[in-house]
């Protein structure tokens, strides 16, 4: 089965996708919003280092604590040089205060003088490597440029993304699994109904329960009990309508059946008694179909087990002495010593195995014996010789009034009620063809269930 087929996996797949596009989504948003207040911060922090640096150095300026030292190229314009004392403010911002000709006045420790381009203007500028902030004083004689690298800012950037991803990278899984784990509880009584429905036997009509089902299941349980019902309706009818006919059969058929024999035995013209004996036949025949009719109906409609158990191998024999009551000597039995106990109903045990016997007789060889065993864990073999049938003839057998191709008549029933009787039980029918380590022959085997 595919992923896709499964109403649950659609169902966590789309979810999950949803709940993961909407936790990026968020994510991005966020990212971008942060981004966007820690550059304000950043901003504000450079504009407040320097509204706070510029008065003290004018300050200074004006009480002559800043003052100029030699420049140590013997020539004052050759580079700027530092004045007064050099003050740090910390290794991430750097700072330079020039006079209106800028020279530098006041400097961070170690700063680099030539990131800072010339002052035209308050404000923010950008270069390559920082970010500048430039103020000057109200009189203009003194600027201040606060800078920031770049690469800090790119830092602490990547630093608030990894602390953003990484709650997602956990959320994110454990978000999916909880989904799955909820649409799993949330389709329990789905995946009830499901299998409930998968257990069923092919004969199992009873109504679906109906009890603790969501909203959405309860028309679909309530419309297939409807149809259940309607079904097993149905079934009933015909199976009363075929046991109905075929009993109502037996006493008008058992009757014309004698007055044949009657007139056969009184008539002296030979015609007339030959056509007595073959109304006779067709007469026994449909008693024949009648019969089988009844055991079709009681294989279909009746109940198979009982309370209590019994032995397979009494009611073997009993169906054993019918035949040989009946002038049948080919059968060979074989039982086991120790009982072999089951639940079912002897009288559907008796149907199954004198279906197979007369199957047995009717189509083997007619010198040939029809050998029957019994194993204690239930499997019932029975073996006859005979012509091979072929494989693709053993399952169109077991089709209601399906025949073989030879001469012999029947009614196409026999194997069918087997497999009807083998079906509701749940027990593995097998037809082979032929014999092992032969050419000739048909074994039919039946798991019949036992107890211990």
């Amino acid at each position: 089965m595919r992923l896709l087929d499964s109403i649950q996996a659609r169902l966590a797949l789309a979810i999950g996708l949803s709940v993961t596009v909407l936790w990026l989504a968020a994510s991005a948003v966020t990212a971008r919003r942060v981004g966007q207040e820690m550059e304000q911060v950043f901003n504000d922090g450079l504009k407040t280092t320097a509204e706070r640096i510029l008065p003290i150095a004018r300050r200074d300026l004006r009480e002559g604590r800043l003052r100029r030292e030699p420049s140590t190229a013997g020539n004052e314009g050759d580079s700027p040089t530092l004045i007064g004392r050099a003050a740090r403010y910390g290794q991430d911002l750097t700072f330079v205060v020039r006079d209106r000709e800028g020279r530098v006045l006041l400097a961070s420790d170690g700063v680099d003088a030539s990131i800072f381009p010339p002052f035209t203007q308050p404000g923010f500028r950008c270069t390559k490597t920082h970010k500048i902030y430039a103020d000057a004083t109200r009189d203009g004689n003194l600027t201040i440029d606060v800078a920031e690298p770049l690469s800090h800012r790119r830092g602490m950037s990547h630093t608030m993304l990894a602390g953003l991803a990484l709650p997602l990278i956990i959320v994110t899984p454990l978000s999916l699994l909880a989904i799955a784990v909820a649409v799993r509880r949330s389709l329990r009584p789905v995946r009830g109904l499901q299998q409930g429905l998968a257990r069923r036997g092919a004969r199992d009509l009873s109504p679906l329960p109906d009890a603790n089902l969501p909203s959405e299941l309860a028309p679909i349980s309530a419309g297939v009990n409807q149809l259940l019902g309607r079904l097993t309706d149905a079934f009933e009818a015909e199976r009363s309508f075929a046991a109905n006919v075929a009993h109502e059969l037996r006493t008008p058929v058992a009757g014309a059946i004698a007055q044949a024999q009657r007139i056969r035995s009184e008539t002296r013209e030979e015609r007339t008694g030959q056509r007595a004996t073959e109304i006779e036949t067709t007469l026994k025949r449909l008693m024949r179909m009648s019969e089988k009719l009844m055991q079709l109906a009681r294989a279909e409609g009746s109940r198979l087990q009982l309370d209590d158990p019994s032995d397979l191998r009494t009611v073997l024999r009993l169906i054993i002495d019918d035949f040989v009551r009946a002038g049948e000597q080919r059968i060979a039995l074989v039982l086991p010593e120790v009982p072999v106990h089951s639940m079912l109903d002897p009288d559907i045990v008796g149907i199954l195995g004198r279906n197979l016997i007369e199957n047995a007789l009717r189509h083997g060889a007619q010198d040939g014996a029809v050998d029957i065993s019994l194993r204690p864990d239930g499997l019932l073999c029975i073996s006859n010789e005979g012509p091979a049938v072929p494989a693709d003839a053993l399952d169109r057998l077991m089709r209601r009034f399906e025949r073989g191709t030879g001469k012999i008549g029947g009614n196409g029933l026999g194997l069918a009620i087997v497999k009807i009787i083998a079906d509701r039980l749940g027990a593995t029918l097998s037809v082979t063809s032929p014999l092992p380590e032969s050419s000739t022959g048909v074994r039919v085997t039946v798991k019949l269930p036992t107890v211990g």
